[in-house]
């Protein structure tokens, strides 16, 4: 990686001077005639050392400093002092600056120190992404989340493809987790300790989102005051995520095509052909195969982004995963919104899990991700309910379902239209529904139980509730393993 230099002095011979010197050097360098000048430029591109001299017109060395240390505390900045101002440096040490140099300087010192720091700044910076991408890896599932059939096709699938390096198209609705099945294939790669950079296409015009991949240089256009990197530059040796590529205009659906074909592209404005080493992963929830027939999307694209497809299944395709995305869910939003002094530890209501394994989710994990963290927010206990988890979105095939059971218990207990308040067993109406529910409930347990053959830890889990709730719930319904005739497995 080059590094980024920017020398700032207002003698206009000393800044062509310094820039042809290390130029020669192999940096990027950028020049500024006025502290305010370099203010706006590390205001629009991250440098990795300023070499500034301190006693100019307006914003003075040591004023540019201290601005510099407040947007970028990692920048390091080199002090070039006339002579007699020393005081003045060592007030610049002590406000941040890295080193100071005096005039008149020898080129080859000045070389020296801007080497050393350059090398330094460079190795901090490749520490800290190592760093960051390592704590990403020891996560890279922890928000995928389940182990029905679908899932696991999709989990086989990342394995196979993790270790090529063959394009991949993501498919799925909104809300299924396709820029996390793009991170599972990053970090399972050759390709791990590089960087993973994610782009929106939705989220940019044609000429930004062109600006956002390329780069661009100075002047390229409008509002274009310096030099600035795109994410294939950004991503160099690592994977670049294009999410929702199927909003990318043809044009710029061109321009990608060349990149993934010839691995080169330049920034707009610039002649300089730079390399693409870098591995795409796509994703879309949109038909593509339709917006090719309507010329909406490049045929030749299509084939070169779909080597190999993965599909993210919407949630409703895999219920069976709700009740462990739910536990998931919850534990996550209790550790973030408790505190040390005031912990959270909440959990659903059987009626409340029901809703949840029963709702269409349309937004599928992140709407129900959404609704569990809100749920926590507001509940009032520590048992939340389907009314507190839906509100008055309470689903459908939930508010069906508990008119039926209403009805069957009404049934069972021969409360119909021409029956007093009380009936012929003498059971209320709500006597009779609470004896429903607790039969409900026993069946419940007693059918986590079975499937788990005794196992309470599984069995809790399987429903989505800490181990010692579903103790004390197996205790109020006078449920014990034992009379079911299970030998419970270890815990």
């Amino acid at each position: 990686m080059k590094g980024r230099l920017l020398i700032v002095d207002d003698e206009r011979g000393i800044v062509i001077a310094l820039k042809g010197l290390f130029s020669k050097e192999g940096y990027e360098v950028e020049t500024a005639e006025s502290g305010e000048e370099a203010l706006e430029k590390v205001k629009a591109a991250p440098f990795h050392v300023i070499i500034t001299d301190l006693s100019m017109k307006g914003m003075s060395g040591l004023d540019l400093l201290r601005a510099v240390r407040a947007l970028d505390s990692e920048c390091a900045v080199l002090m070039i002092t006339a002579y007699g101002s020393q005081r003045i440096a060592v007030e610049a040490m002590k406000a941040g600056a890295e080193d100071y140099l005096p005039k008149p300087f020898d080129n080859d010192e000045l070389r020296i120190k801007v080497r050393k720091v350059m090398e330094t700044q460079l190795l901090k910076r490749a520490h800290q992404q190592l760093s960051e991408q390592a704590a990403r890896e020891a996560g890279r599932f922890v928000d995928m989340v389940g182990g029905s059939l679908a899932m696991v096709r999709v989990y086989e699938t990342i394995d196979k493809v993790a270790q090529t390096d063959v394009t991949v198209l993501v498919r799925g609705e909104s809300g299924t987790g396709k820029e996390l099945v793009a991170k599972a294939i990053h970090f399972r790669s050759p390709r791990a300790n590089a960087p993973f950079v994610a782009v929106n296409c939705a989220a940019f015009s044609r000429e930004l989102v062109e600006s956002e991949l390329f780069g661009h240089e100075k002047g390229s256009f409008t509002g274009a005051i310096a030099r600035r990197e795109g994410k294939f530059e950004a991503a160099e040796g690592g994977t670049l995520f294009l999410d929702e590529i199927g909003d990318m205009n043809l044009e710029t659906q061109a321009k990608l095509l060349r990149v993934i074909q010839e691995k080169r592209f330049e920034r707009i404005g610039g002649n300089q052909s730079l390399t693409a080493n870098v591995r795409i992963i796509a994703a879309t929830n949109q038909d593509l195969e339709a917006m090719v027939a309507d010329g909406r999307f490049r045929e030749d694209l299509y084939y070169r982004i779909k080597v190999v497809e993965i599909r993210v299944p919407p949630l409703r395709d895999r219920r069976e995963d709700i009740p462990r995305l739910v536990q998931h869910f919850l534990k996550d939003a209790c550790d973030r919104f408790g505190t040390l002094q005031k912990p959270l530890h909440k959990e659903l209501t059987p009626d409340a899990m029901r809703a949840c394994v029963e709702n269409s989710w349309r937004g599928n994990v992140r709407s129900l991700r959404s609704a569990i963290e809100q749920a926590v927010i507001l509940s009032s206990g520590d048992q939340i309910t389907a009314a507190e988890l839906f509100g008055d979105t309470m689903p459908e095939v939930t508010m069906k379902s508990e008119s039926t059971a209403a009805a069957q218990a009404a049934s069972d207990t021969h409360i119909n239209s021409d029956a007093p308040a009380e009936n012929g067993n003498g059971l209320r109406f709500r006597e009779a529904k609470e004896k429903f529910v607790a039969e409900w409930e026993r069946d419940y347990f007693t059918r986590a139980l079975r499937s788990t053959n005794g196992n309470i830890s599984r069995a809790a889990e399987k429903v989505g509730m800490y181990r010692q709730s579903f103790q004390q719930k197996m205790r109020e319904l006078g449920i014990s393993v034992a009379e079911l005739g299970l030998k419970a497995e270890e815990e």
